[in-house]
């Protein structure tokens, strides 16, 4: 008799493991986590949603051969690596000319405009954060986010984790529309200093120093790289080389110290995203 009970017990508490094991896996993705619902109940601090000094998108540029279009996409819903931003770079601007606080719910982004509201969930741990993203980077192809140390924190990630990344379209528009006002979308091309009168000179011609060079934009138009080539000699030795039918302004003649400054001082600078040659051929901005 008790091993007939036994047996009817434990044949009620398998099947009810499989039905609980049949209702979950209807309610999760591929990934073992739900893509439906974009909970923003932790949408609570108020920066979040604060107007930005300036709203941001910028023009096309590659990493290691790898080119990235930043564009406005309120449907963005992707997978892949996120890593942790470096400490140190605690209180420097981002591109959209805001201070980087480790301590804020704060993230990047190669091609999403600055700022825009995201949900990041940790896809090995279920855990979620909303973020304000605000700077662009990483700039490495293996990472498609970092996080601040506190977000990061938030879902677990103490390295490099998979998560998925799914835009906010109402809270973006809300945080786009008190950015903009009366202002303008801002891209790398656009200058926010007046328009140079004179007509610019052409870049001196030095004598290599160094091996590698600086690709600040590249134009349809000559008249666009020659503006902006005036102010891009107060970064170096400044040329615009024309390759194909672009014209593409460069800083040249730079060993590895010098091309590190100047590719992290127009990222705080400039809000540029700054691509790297060495003997002409691309390689990582961030491998110097």
């Amino acid at each position: 008799m008790k091993k007939l009970v036994s047996l009817a017990v434990l044949t009620a508490l398998l099947a009810a493991c499989a039905e609980t094991t049949q209702s979950t896996g209807s309610n999760y993705g591929s990934d073992g986590f739900g893509e439906e619902t974009l909970a923003t109940e932790n949408l609570n601090d108020a920066y979040l949603l604060a107007p930005a000094p300036r709203y941001y998108i910028g023009n096309a540029y590659k990493v290691e051969d790898v080119q990235y279009i930043p564009t406005e996409d309120f449907s963005y819903n992707q997978t892949g690596m996120a890593g942790i931003i470096p400490t140190e770079l605690n209180g420097t601007k981002t591109s959209n000319g805001e201070v980087y606080n480790m301590n804020q719910m704060v993230a990047t982004s190669k091609t999403l405009p600055l700022p825009t509201i995201a949900k990041v969930t940790n896809l090995e741990n279920g855990e979620d954060v909303i973020v304000r993203v605000n700077n662009r980077g990483p700039f490495v192809n293996t990472r498609i986010m970092d996080l601040s140390a506190a977000a990061a924190q938030k879902i677990g990630l103490t390295n490099q984790s998979k998560v998925q990344i799914q835009v906010l379209p109402e809270q973006s528009i809300a945080v786009k529309n008190a950015t903009l006002g009366a202002k303008e979308v801002t891209n790398a091309s656009a200058t926010e200093e007046p328009a140079v009168q004179e007509e610019p000179k052409p870049a001196p011609v030095a004598t290599p120093t160094g091996d590698y060079s600086v690709q600040v934009a590249a134009f349809y138009a000559e008249d666009s790289a020659n503006s902006l080539l005036a102010r891009m000699r107060n970064y170096g030795d400044a040329v615009v080389v024309k390759e194909g039918d672009m014209f593409k302004v460069r800083i040249v003649n730079l060993d590895a110290p010098s091309a590190r400054r100047v590719i992290d001082t127009l990222r705080s600078n400039e809000g540029m995203a700054p691509g790297l040659l060495k003997n002409g051929r691309w390689i990582n901005a961030d491998s110097i």
